[in-house]
């Protein structure tokens, strides 16, 4: 049975990376933009948490609403940022972002100081409930719903709606879509401050999960990355999917072989890309 509980975090750690891949999938998957920073959103989020939630379930509210904004300025700052380098190559791209990414490390550490930082969860949702004998956090079961609430809204935005379309038009073909009259460039924008909304909502509910501290950005970004690579860079289910998986490799994985989950993680990075590969088309000579 403790697995069984133990399973159940997977599920909740699976759908924190989720919220902050879904972020960087599209990001990297509207603007083709190999995003390094994604961590340090997160990141933001988690001390917003810290600075403004206090254990008050109105007080975390207003720090949802100031994350939703710092996330919408993020993504606004990255297309500002990347702009100057367009088709210059992921290389540049990742070089600008990692610099981004140690400069917002540096300015959290003298900010904050180099420990980390508890953040509890609302007083109202901090009781536990008998799980499997076990008791288990009313807040992370929360967390789970809305996380789960969010995959759903998400998957349905983007497949049933003109916005949807629109989004899916300009992934597959950017000329082609503004050909038709779509605002490519208004929709890229969307999906970067929609990417970093998606981050820093993480970071502010995530934090009494994975709370504020240095290198939590780091872990978030690879963990993100992963699942990206494995879920695919275009697909919300995929992605969905791929971080459930990792979430069960961290959890689960850690307690029944600890030695052997790291490389478990990446048996399954290395397959996914392994079969991608092969089932590339061949590109023919002209």
């Amino acid at each position: 049975m403790t697995y069984a509980v133990t399973a159940v975090d997977g599920i909740a750690f699976g759908l924190l990376l989720f919220t902050v891949a879904a972020g960087l999938t599209l990001i990297f998957g509207v603007m083709d933009v190999l995003n390094l920073a994604h961590g340090s959103l997160y990141l933001a989020g988690a001390y917003l948490a810290y600075l403004l939630s206090g254990g008050d379930l109105l007080r975390l509210g207003a720090a949802l609403a100031v994350g939703v904004v710092v996330g919408a300025a993020g993504g606004a700052a990255l297309a500002a940022a990347m702009r100057p380098i367009a088709g210059h190559g992921h290389l540049d791209q990742a070089l600008a972002t990692l610099g981004i990414a140690f400069v917002a490390a540096d300015g959290f550490t003298t900010g904050f100081g180099g420990a980390p930082l508890p953040t509890d969860p609302p007083r109202l949702l901090a009781g536990s409930i008998s799980l499997a004998g076990h008791g288990y956090p009313i807040y992370r079961l929360l967390f789970i719903a809305i996380a789960g609430l969010l995959a759903i809204g998400l998957h349905l935005v983007i497949t049933r709606t003109r916005h949807g379309v629109m989004l899916r038009a300009t992934v597959a073909d950017p000329a082609m879509a503004a050909a038709t009259g779509i605002n490519t460039r208004r929709v890229q924008g969307a999906a970067l401050a929609a990417g970093g909304v998606l981050a820093v909502t993480a970071g502010v509910l995530g934090a009494p999960l994975l709370g504020p501290a240095p290198g939590v950005d780091t872990t978030v970004l690879v963990l993100s990355l992963i699942v990206v690579v494995i879920g695919g860079s275009s697909s919300i289910p995929g992605t969905l999917a791929a971080a459930l998986v990792v979430g069960q490799v961290q959890t689960v994985g850690v307690i029944v072989a600890p030695s052997v989950a790291p490389f478990a993680l990446l048996a399954v990075l290395l397959v996914t890309l392994t079969a991608r590969t092969r089932t590339r088309p061949a590109v023919r000579p002209a």
